[in-house]
């Protein structure tokens, strides 16, 4: 479970979000929606441990009951999926995979594991294509899978539907689902679009500015 307690944000002594508590149950997305420059990335960057300077955050964070608020980024055990899929271009699609995957592994295995991904992703015959040789859907496909290989303990999602055609978000939309599900990590996903937070099937919650903001 993903926690946050009392979560407050502010920027140039402007609060943005005050006192947000929620739970996030493994395997469970929470939708977190909102007007643009609200604060909902910098609830993600404080998640993770990259919170931009000038930013003021306040709260704790708490990844089944250890506190993760206080901890480096590469401590929190976080995977990350943006708007852009943010694939090495330089990089077959079966290297980012394997790019992923701890090298504690023997590498039979983990050639094993990259390929096992490949094909549920329905594209083992471009193992040794480059990102651009995918459509977007396949590109965002790829990023998410890649984020699991790394076997994080909780997922982060910044809009990472909204340079998707609109006939690919649907399809996209439920195989992101299908996947936090069987990795059963919690999810949060930050969206200005209410079908992405529909297409979660989970809690949603809205922000707007505080009163007199």
């Amino acid at each position: 479970m993903l926690s946050v307690n009392s979560f407050s944000l502010s920027l140039n002594d402007k609060v943005l979000i005050n006192h947000l508590s929620f739970d996030i149950d493994n395997g469970h997305v929470l939708s977190i929606m909102g007007p643009s420059g609200i604060g909902k990335s910098s609830l993600l960057h404080f998640l993770s441990g990259t919170l931009h300077q000038g930013v003021t955050a306040t709260g704790e964070a708490f990844l089944n009951q250890a506190p993760i608020h206080g901890i480096p980024t590469a401590s929190r055990g976080v995977g990350l999926l943006q708007q852009m899929p943010l694939l090495f271009p330089h990089m077959s699609i079966l290297e980012n995979l394997l790019f992923a995957i701890t090298d504690q592994i023997p590498t039979k295995e983990r050639h094993k594991m990259a390929q096992q991904a490949l094909e549920k992703l329905g594209i083992p015959d471009k193992a040794n294509a480059l990102p651009k040789d995918l459509s977007g859907g396949q590109q965002a496909r790829v990023a998410l899978l890649r984020t699991l290989l790394s076997k994080p303990d909780y997922l982060l999602l910044d809009e990472p539907f909204s340079k998707l055609d609109p006939a690919l978000r649907r399809d996209v939309r439920a195989f992101v689902l299908d996947e936090i599900r069987h990795a059963n990590i919690p999810a949060l996903l930050v969206t200005h679009d209410p079908e992405d937070a529909k297409a979660m099937k989970g809690e949603c919650i809205e922000l707007d500015y505080p009163i007199g903001i």
